[in-house]
């Protein structure tokens, strides 16, 4: 069969290139299709889980005056975010720089063509195999979900231009720097941390951001003396749901490819969810209360917090442990330790992604699994390593996230509404609309 015009051209485009010295078509040759459209699918798929996903999960379990606000958290930080990934987070978080913060290549995306991801080669073997606006997007993603997971903490109570100045200054000062610690080839990256999609990155930084935030503006009105339910759990189980759906992006995505490490993160993620989920219910049950949806919705979402940094360096037994032992500690926290304290965290943001970030982050240290990842890790160097990174990250977001919330309070007159606001409402008083 006679050859066609385009094959023939296909074949002799490199040689042509490098007889005359021409290197343009490289970058296009270096990217892999399958890989680039696992990429871009997952990057949908972890957007997916902020909008509509936690809007949903955290929407459904406030009181019906504060869920048009407390839904509004997510789709403005979602926008927030991505103007600030744009204007200097990407490059601050994955452009060469030091161990502590990145460069500024990358300011406003600049320089950025439709070429692989070569400079990325620190972050991951198969960064160079999808272009970069697509890693960079995908990235994006993290930090929007990472700030947002923290309005869980003060729902129902902050003032909106406070949480979202808040917002802004902690994407930068606390996400940011973290991001560039251990996955941009900072300090934590060379100590050899494990934190395949954001363990430390995204759970314990955002859960101990919560748990400060809601120290520092204090409790609801009327908290610990009237009923506060969850106004529809109807809600909060399809925003689970959602966020079941698209961890599996935030996971397997993680490998930035199409390959069997995907496909594995992708397997560990369902069963640590999976034993998250039933051990929940059957905490529930040993304290002697009913199997609740809510209690259903968090065991799951407590599974997929705990496997979140392990999800590429363990096998499904090391799943089935995670899933056990994260839902159990969450459990605690939230039922026991959180009543103890007295603390108000509106969501349980600290009692989830937190505590479990923190419980899933050492437990990645007892169970990966070296022939899942290639690696001659010993489990006590390991260990030492994912404790001695995740004290660092909750001392860290925690006195950061103090100081930025007292400067937020000091230019906004205070961070919470009035009383009268907050006892008519946030979604009339502040946003002038309500749900009927």
């Amino acid at each position: 069969m006679k050859p066609s015009g385009f094959v023939i051209l296909t074949a002799l485009l490199p040689a042509a290139a490098g007889a005359q010295g021409l290197d343009w078509w490289k970058p296009y040759a270096e990217i892999n299709a399958g890989d680039t459209a696992w990429v871009m699918i997952s990057a949908a798929l972890v957007l997916f889980m902020t909008l509509p996903g936690l809007a949903l999960f955290y929407g459904g379990m406030v009181r019906k005056k504060n869920l048009l606000s407390t839904m509004m958290h997510s789709f403005s930080i979602a926008a927030l975010v991505s103007i600030l990934w744009v204007a200097v987070g990407y490059s601050l978080a994955f452009t060469p720089g030091n161990a502590f913060i990145g460069g500024l290549d990358r300011v406003f995306l600049n320089g950025m063509g439709i070429d692989a991801a070569k400079a990325l080669a620190t972050v991951s073997p198969n960064a160079g195999t999808v272009p970069e606006t697509v890693f960079m997007l995908f990235q994006m993603t993290f930090a929007i979900i990472s700030t947002a997971i923290i309005t869980g903490a003060f729902a129902e109570r902050m003032k909106y231009s406070a949480m979202m100045l808040f917002s802004g200054i902690w994407f930068l000062l606390v996400y940011v720097p973290t991001a560039h610690w251990v996955w941009g080839g900072g300090f934590m990256s060379e100590g050899g941390v494990m934190d395949y999609a954001g363990g430390t990155v995204v759970h314990i930084n955002a859960g101990i951001a919560g748990l400060v935030a809601a120290l520092v503006l204090g409790h609801r009105v009327g908290y610990g003396k009237e009923a506060m339910p969850p106004h529809n759990m109807a809600l909060t189980l399809i925003g689970a749901a959602m966020l079941w759906f698209g961890w599996f992006g935030f996971n397997a995505g993680s490998a930035l490819a199409a390959n069997a490490a995907a496909g594995m993160a992708m397997a560990v993620t369902q069963v640590s969810t999976a034993f998250g989920a039933i051990t929940w219910l059957l905490c529930e049950k040993w304290a002697g209360h009913k199997p609740s949806a809510l209690g259903l919705a968090s065991g799951a979402v407590s599974g997929l917090v705990g496997i979140t940094p392990a999800a590429g360096f363990v096998s499904t037994g090391g799943a089935v442990a995670i899933g056990i032992l994260t839902a159990i500690a969450c459990y605690l926290s939230v039922a026991v330790i959180k009543r103890k304290l007295g603390y108000d965290d509106s969501l349980d943001a600290f009692g989830i992604h937190g505590f479990g970030g923190i419980v899933g982050a050492v437990l990645t240290g007892v169970f990966f699994d070296n022939q899942i990842f290639g690696g001659d890790a010993t489990v006590g160097a390991q260990l030492f390593t994912q404790v001695k990174d995740a004290l660092t990250t909750v001392v860290y977001s925690g006195v950061m996230s103090f100081v930025i919330l007292k400067a937020v309070g000091m230019v906004c007159g205070g961070l919470r509404v009035d009383r009268d606001t907050e006892c008519e409402g946030l979604d009339l008083n502040i946003h002038g609309e309500r749900v009927e």
